[in-house]
C-alpha cells in the first residue's frame, strides 16, 4: 500500500496495490506496521458501513469533539463518492482548508482522516457502500457538524445534493 501526504497535515491518501493473478486481485487496506512507518497512529475499534441509494446524497460534515475526537479511514466499496476532509484544528495552519478525493473500488483508495477534521462526501453514483474505520466509539454527545455549503470553507462539490437530512443540512455556519 502507498500512503501519501494531502495538502492538509495528517489527512492521507491510501492507495492499495493490489497483486493480481488468474484468480483477480489481493490488496492489503490496512496495516498497522504501514500506518506507523508513515507516522499515522491509527488503531481501529469499530467498522461501520453507510449504504446510500440515490446518486448525489450528502452525507456531512461530521465530526466528535474530545475527549470522543475520532479518526476514520474511510473507503468506497461499491459506486463512487467523492470524499471531503475539512481542518478544524485549532492552530492548525491549514485550519478551515478541505482536501476531497474520489473514492471507488476500482481505484483500491481511501482516505485517512485525522482527529479535529470533519468528514463529509457525496456520491457520484446510485448505490453507493461506503466503509469506515474509525478508532473511537460513537460518541452522540460529542457528535458535531459544520454546514456542508458554509462559504467559510468553501468545498468545491462537484453537484448539488439530490438528497441530504435535515439535521447536515441545518448543521450551523462555522463559527471561528
Amino acid at each position: 500500500m502507498r500512503i501519501t501526504a494531502t495538502d492538509i497535515a495528517g489527512v492521507m491518501r491510501i492507495e492499495g496495490e493490489p497483486v493480481r493473478d488468474e484468480r483477480g486481485s489481493f490488496a492489503r487496506t490496512w496495516c498497522r506496521d504501514s500506518f506507523a512507518a508513515a507516522g499515522i497512529a491509527f488503531q481501529p475499534s469499530q467498522a461501520s458501513l453507510s449504504d446510500n441509494l440515490r446518486r448525489h446524497t450528502l452525507r456531512g460534515m461530521h465530526f466528535q469533539v474530545a475527549p470522543s475526537a475520532e479518526a476514520k479511514l474511510v473507503r468506497c466499496l461499491r459506486g463512487a463518492v467523492f470524499d471531503v476532509a475539512l481542518d478544524l484544528r485549532p492552530g492548525s495552519p491549514t485550519r478551515l482548508r478541505w482536501v476531497a478525493e474520489r473514492l471507488a473500488p476500482e481505484a483500491h483508495n481511501a482516505l485517512f482522516i485525522p482527529a479535529g477534521c470533519a468528514h463529509g462526501f457525496l456520491t457520484l453514483t446510485e448505490d453507493a457502500l461506503v466503509e469506515y474505520l474509525i478508532d473511537a466509539p460513537y460518541d452522540a454527545a460529542a457528535a458535531r457538524g459544520v454546514r456542508w455549503d458554509d462559504p467559510a470553507f468553501g468545498i468545491a462539490w462537484p453537484a448539488e445534493p439530490a438528497v441530504i437530512s435535515a439535521r447536515d443540512r441545518d448543521w450551523p455556519d462555522h463559527a471561528g
